[in-house]
């Protein structure tokens, strides 16, 4: 039984969210709390196997709540996010302090989105709880760019002329240390698919370009991809390429027509990929729940291209990267402390 405590201050949102959660045999509201300092308290008197935090309380906010939490009784958090750009910043601090992941409400239309959450919250707390990782084993983020390898005097033929990621639950983070690892003259673009919702892929885009050597930024359609650039996949649908001509490859952003079931899509984005640059793709999958990306995996490794999946012992959901693990299609599995690494040695 997962036992669960839910901090919000509103009382419709904590008898909600309970409702929801109890319908599931397998998880036990254990509590609520009003505000941060009540979680705190009920954190270590009930000591849950995770919790879900709303983001904006009064007597303590959300942030401040965690911060607690994680110095005193380190357990798994999910905050409980409104899809704006300022909830998202904070969201994204909240990730970075050791929150494991959020779950979105659009309070626009709280009665009919609150039910539309259900399933995904069910979904990420098992998921989660059952990991039981909180920062366990989980790379620092702050990191200097490693070195580009010598090639020689003579020019070498390269083989890998894209990158591809995909990640979900725990992404984030994950692509915050691989990023900030990345050096300035890294010659080749990476492409990146992390579910999230539109409001968030702009925030979170421009948080990784300030904390990393190469430009990142969320990708927009028909610009030409350019080496040394990390493209975020908008949240609004899906991200591609194309040709335009023989040297040049454009971005592509489409709308979401109901083909995949998570947004943005890492499988249409590695399909996408290896249908323009065929064995030159390197796909990366990194922790997150479901098989999203096991499709593309595949397709990039038949047509000749290089595929690593991050290992179970750092994932904080080893769903994404089981499903190419179990498939047998990963040529590399590495824990994200060392897939900066292995991604500067494959290109």
């Amino acid at each position: 039984m997962i036992k669960v405590l839910i901090v919000d201050d509103s009382a419709f949102m904590r008898n909600t969210l309970s409702g929801m959660i109890s319908t599931d045999p397998e998880i036990r509201v254990v509590g609520t709390a009003r505000n941060g300092l009540e979680a705190v308290e009920k954190v270590a008197d009930l000591k849950p196997d995770i919790v879900t935090m709303d983001v904006e309380m009064p007597v303590m906010d959300g942030i401040e709540a965690l911060k607690h939490i994680m110095a005193r009784n380190p357990v798994p958090v999910l905050m409980v996010s409104s899809l704006t750009t300022e909830d998202a910043k904070v969201t994204l601090d909240a990730l970075d302090l050791g929150a494991v992941d959020f779950v979105s409400k659009n309070l626009s239309d709280l009665s009919i989105n609150i039910v539309k959450i259900k399933d995904i919250l069910i979904e990420k707390i098992k998921a989660v709880a059952r990991n039981g990782r909180v920062s366990k084993k989980r790379p620092d983020i702050a990191s200097k760019p490693l070195d580009m390898p010598r090639r020689g005097l003579k020019t070498v033929h390269r083989k890998i002329g894209i990158v591809a990621i995909g990640t979900s639950t725990g992404g984030p983070r994950a692509l915050q240390h691989i990023l900030s690892r990345i050096p300035k003259d890294f010659p080749v673009p990476i492409l990146i698919a992390q579910h999230m919702p539109a409001a968030f892929t702009g925030p979170f885009a421009e948080r990784l370009n300030q904390l990393s050597a190469i430009e990142v930024k969320e990708a927009e359609h028909g610009e030409p991809v350019r080496k040394g650039v990390a493209f975020i996949a908008p949240g609004i649908g899906h991200m591609g390429v194309t040709r335009r001509k023989i040297t040049e490859t454009l971005i592509t952003i489409s709308e979401d027509n109901g083909t995949y079931i998570y947004k943005p899509s890492v499988d249409m984005l590695m399909l996408s990929a290896v249908e323009y640059y065929s064995g030159q793709v390197l796909g990366v999958i990194l922790t997150g729940l479901g098989s999203d990306g096991s499709r593309g995996m595949k397709e990039i490794k038949n047509k000749g291209g290089k595929t690593i999946a991050e290992s179970k012992e750092t994932c904080v959901v080893y769903g994404m990267p089981k499903a190419v693990v179990e498939a047998g299609i990963a040529d590399k599995i590495a824990p994200l402390d060392e897939i900066a690494g292995e991604i500067i040695n494959s290109v």
